[in-house]
């Protein structure tokens, strides 16, 4: 169980939030929503217990009776030579037994006479305390969770640093799910998952026993699993909680707002009629008190009613007309790419003609973030080369945000990419991403996953790019600036390179050609037969 008092959070002069107090408890199914920026993610590392940024004050309390199950939207450091397997099982501390076994049993065909006895012994005595400890049926326990999002038995037995991004999460999210908490806190804990881990993660919530915190923008997730909702409402720094289901909550909260509109106005008439009786009395010296409180009473009741906050805004995103290339911008030719004995495309090859459209698709590590990073020029291929025709270039838009450097300001990120632009242009610009005032000074790294998407794109917009190599373009991104972005992907007269699992980024593009991992494979776009790949891949 999660409680929280109290709780206050600041950004240098902005309140994210104000004297909130919740609890999470067993049988609460919990949907936390509000905009890209509202505080969502900063809140929800604060309840799992994670550090947060020295620049984010907080007051009040935080308690728990137990440690939560926390997925985050950025896996974090991990050691890369660890396998995926020992990964996932040492959150239940049966790695550890299991590297006992495994050594005993090296140690038994190693050893000869007295020292191999010795070997047997301990390997039997550790066999039977991992069975004891319920280890074998855990580590099946473990293998399904696995299979069940999409980690085969090869990625099982991979290190960590062979793996992709959305392999990662995928291994995070499994090691959450069999940590045996009684309280997960998940931070979109759809990305990058296939439609049918999807739907296998949906029942699992549903089925939980304990109480949960999801934090998605999957409106599925959302309706078919939590009976809970709790609105962060940016625009006054406050928590709203709605003890019903998601279609009933929308419902609610419509009539909320409308209710809170209708008092206003009537606030607002009701102070405007005392305020003219008030200054009709001050003018007269013996009615200058009932004219103190006349208006007195018309600031109370405006300070009783909730002003309409303005509407929501929305990232204004639209590329710049491309720089003049040739023909054929980008050419690769016999790419190659191995991660030590771990082979993830071979001889693969690709022209990218100018203004041409290509959607990549492949099974989660078939190598599409690889495949991106080798024509960014971030890493190397194996064998073959990476060509940059007349007038390239690139815009690259990386999943994980690596692009971002989190010990600079958001201001300070742009104008690394826009170094001739002065103060006053780059804060502009920043305006249309809703980056206003102090949030253009704030550390990167205090962002959320959906401010982060939006600082990107950014300095995409800035790069003049006529080739676009985009990884999950729309991944945490509010309905209303996922719109804003697929339109302005569906305008773009540049060349671009999108890996996806969002049907709805497909069809904005217009794809004319596909390219198939790992087989390096190439086709004409064909809705009918491909469409329906993009969330199974």
């Amino acid at each position: 169980m999660i409680t929280a008092t109290g709780l206050t959070l600041r950004i240098a002069d902005r309140v994210l939030l104000h004297d909130a107090s919740f609890q999470v408890n067993k049988g609460m199914r919990i949907g936390l929503v509000g905009r890209n920026g509202a505080g969502k993610t900063t809140l929800m590392r604060l309840l799992s217990g994670t550090g947060l940024p020295d620049a984010i004050q907080v007051e009040g309390s935080v308690s728990r009776t137990s440690t939560p199950g926390y997925l985050p939207q950025d896996p974090g450091e991990v050691d890369p030579d660890q396998i995926v397997r020992d990964h996932i099982l040492s959150v239940r501390g049966l790695d550890k037994i299991e590297a006992r076994i495994r050594k005993a049993e090296m140690a038994m065909s190693a050893e000869t006479g007295e020292k191999q006895q010795k070997a047997m012994e301990k390997y039997v005595r550790l066999d039977q305390e991992f069975h004891v400890s319920g280890g074998y049926a855990a580590a099946s326990e473990a293998a399904q969770i696995a299979a069940n999002l999409g980690i085969d038995n090869k990625t099982m037995a991979q290190k960590l640093g062979t793996l992709s991004g959305g392999q990662r999460r995928r291994v995070e999210l499994a090691r959450v799910l069999f940590s045996g908490a009684d309280t997960l806190l998940l931070d979109e804990p759809t990305n990058h998952l296939d439609h049918d881990s999807i739907m296998w993660l949906r029942g699992f919530l549903r089925s939980f026993s304990g109480g949960f915190l999801v934090i998605s923008h999957n409106v599925k997730l959302l309706d078919e699993t939590v009976n809970q909702v709790m609105f962060l409402d940016a625009l006054r720094g406050q928590v709203d909680t709605y003890h019903l289901g998601w279609k009933a909550y929308l419902k609610a909260r419509a009539e909320d707002e409308a209710r809170r509109k209708r008092e206003r106005a009537v606030a607002e008439k009701k102070a405007a009629s005392l305020r003219e009786q008030g200054e009709r009395l001050h003018a007269k010296a013996t009615k200058a008190v009932a004219a103190q409180q006349m208006l007195r009473r018309a600031e109370a009741l405006l300070e009783n009613t909730q002003a309409e906050g303005p509407r929501e805004k929305v990232a204004k995103l639209a590329f710049p007309k491309p720089a003049p290339c040739g023909k054929v911008p980008l050419t690769a030719e016999g790419l190659s790419k191995s991660y030590g004995s771990l082979e993830v495309f071979t001889d693969l090859s690709l022209a990218v003609d100018r203004g041409a459209k290509v959607v990549v698709l492949g099974f989660n590590g078939a190598g599409k973030t690889t495949l991106l990073r080798l024509l960014a020029g971030l890493e190397e291929p194996d064998t073959g080369e990476v060509i940059a025709g007349h007038g390239l270039k690139l815009g690259y838009y990386a999943q994980e945000h690596e692009t971002l450097d989190n010990a600079l300001t958001v201001v300070e990120n742009l104008q690394a990419v826009a170094p001739g632009l002065n103060d006053t242009e780059l804060r502009s610009l920043l305006g249309q991403f809703l980056f206003s005032g102090s949030d253009a000074d704030k550390p990167t790294g205090v962002l959320s996953g959906g401010e982060k998407t939006r600082l990107a794109l950014a300095t995409l917009v800035m790069s003049g790019a006529n080739v676009l190599l985009l990884d999950e373009p729309t991944n945490n991104l509010d309905p209303a600036s996922r719109e804003e972005i697929l339109k302005s992907l569906a305008s773009y007269e540049g060349a671009v390179v999108l890996v996806t699992h969002d049907p709805g980024a497909v069809q904005a593009l217009s794809p004319e050609r596909v390219l198939l991992l790992p087989d390096g494979d190439e086709d004409l776009w064909d809705d009918d037969e491909y469409l329906e790949l993009v969330e199974a891949d």
